[in-house]
């Protein structure tokens, strides 16, 4: 044996393994010999010079399939009998990192209750690689996620060298029910190669959300007064009690039952819907008042619950006015508008009597000016025409005359300003007195 090399690498073809020569200390015929080796080998025995022959490989080689080869070669003679002799050789085959790590599976499925306690173990993830040696050997990382909004870095965790995974956080199912990123497996050759699965994480429901009633509100606010009638028929609908769980599945069925109840037996809660109905025919003797306590309660295990408080009025009819309850403080914003209707009705009324007073007043001020008026009469300027007055002083008129007396006013005797002679067939004006005096002989004509 001049030459033998192992390991060899794989994926190689047509390596020379081994390079030896065969002799025979016979002569002639018998001195010939035959070199051979397994049929099913992937190695081929080729002959050179002078009873020298070289071992290659028949193609490349794969570690993976199949890192040794216990080879044997025989060579024989051609005499008789044939002699022959055997030598074993052992070739090994060298890794070269053409593997990448694989996971066991293309994706997991990892289960997480929620109000978990900071880094809890949720799961693992696994990757192989094929090779050998620092080839083999795989780190486990998280890689970005696909959705930005995702703040993965604060939810989970890796360990590089196992691949197990941590929850960094409490995790809440209300706000974050599922989510999914990929690892990634990388091996440490050279080059490196590396591989990826996906992981979804399903956040499990815990029943941490009590019943919360929308309708009737309990939030302190006045509270609700449902109207029904002393006529109504065992099975009325008085209301209906609506409310919601955060929770899901069977943490989130609600049923209803009634807690409390001013009179027992008069009204009657639904389980399943919380309707809240008569369960007989009213009568006279009922309060007219009532007050129904409705429990909700959850199907979680533990389960939680809330309470409702519904005012019941029993009324004769929907159209008489009724008072609220004392429970029912009367709201701000009612107070504050009366108080607005008051002040505009004042101020109304205010408004038509000063307009009023003020109507009157301007009335009395223009009959008056009229009045005034109509009492002033203006005098002629120059002396009167001698045909009209008699001039001589004895009092008597001279003619007959059809005169307007002009009175001054001011005194309770009236006076006469003067004398001022009309046309006859003058229509006379104002509110001014006319005296109208014919006198048939030339008597003197007394004045006051």
């Amino acid at each position: 044996m001049s030459f033998f090399i192992s390991p060899i690498p794989e994926n190689l073809p047509e390596i020379i393994v081994a390079v030896f020569s065969v002799s025979d200390a016979d002569s002639g015929h018998n001195q010939q010999v035959i070199c051979s080796i397994e049929n099913n080998l992937p190695f081929l025995l080729r002959p050179t010079v002078e009873n020298f022959y070289t071992l290659v490989t028949e193609g490349a080689l794969d570690r993976e399939s199949r890192a040794e080869y216990n080879i044997t070669i025989t060579v024989t003679d051609l005499g008789t009998p044939r002699l022959k002799t055997q030598q074993s050789i052992t070739v090994q085959v060298s890794d070269v990192n053409d593997n990448a790590p694989a996971f066991t599976q293309t994706s997991y499925t990892l289960f997480v209750r929620e109000n978990n306690s900071p880094a809890l173990h949720i799961g693992s993830v696994s990757a192989t690689d094929r090779d050998s040696g620092i080839n083999a050997q795989v780190t486990y990382s998280l890689l970005p996620p696909q959705d930005p909004h995702l703040p993965l870095a604060s939810l989970v965790s890796i360990n590089a060298d196992n691949g197990h995974l941590f929850a960094l956080r409490s995790l809440d199912y209300e706000a974050l029910q599922a989510f999914e990123f990929r690892v990634g497996a990388t091996d440490r050759g050279s080059p490196a190669l590396s591989s990826e699965a996906l992981v979804r994480v399903l956040v499990l429901d815990a029943n941490d959300n009590s019943p919360f009633v929308l309708y009737p509100l309990q939030n302190g606010s006045a509270p609700c007064t449902e109207l029904v009638p002393r006529a109504a028929e065992p099975g009325y609908l008085v209301t209906k009690v609506v409310a919601v769980d955060g929770d899901s599945g069977q943490n989130a069925w609600l049923s209803y039952q009634l807690l409390k109840a001013t009179e027992l037996g008069l009204f009657g809660v639904w389980a399943h819907n919380g309707e809240v109905r008569t369960a007989r025919l009213l009568s006279e003797r009922d309060a007219a008042k009532h007050r129904l306590v409705v429990l909700v309660k959850d199907n979680g295990e533990p389960p939680r619950s809330a309470t409702a408080t519904l005012h019941v009025l029993l009324v004769d009819g929907f159209s008489q006015p009724y008072l609220p309850l004392p429970e029912a403080a009367p709201a701000p914003a009612q107070a504050d508008l009366l108080t607005v209707y008051l002040v505009v009705a004042l101020a109304s009324v205010s408004s038509l009597f000063l307009f009023s007073v003020l109507l009157f007043v301007a009335v009395r001020l223009c009959r008056r000016s009229r009045a005034a008026s109509v009492g002033r009469c203006s005098v002629p300027e120059g002396p009167f025409p001698e045909h009209l007055v008699d001039v001589n002083g004895t009092g008597t008129l001279s003619q007959s005359y059809q005169y307007k007396v002009c009175l001054t006013g001011g005194s309770e005797t009236n006076e006469f300003k003067f004398l001022k002679p009309i046309m006859p067939n003058f229509p006379p004006q104002g509110t001014e007195r006319e005296m109208e005096e014919t006198p048939t002989s030339r008597n003197s004509f007394p004045f006051s």
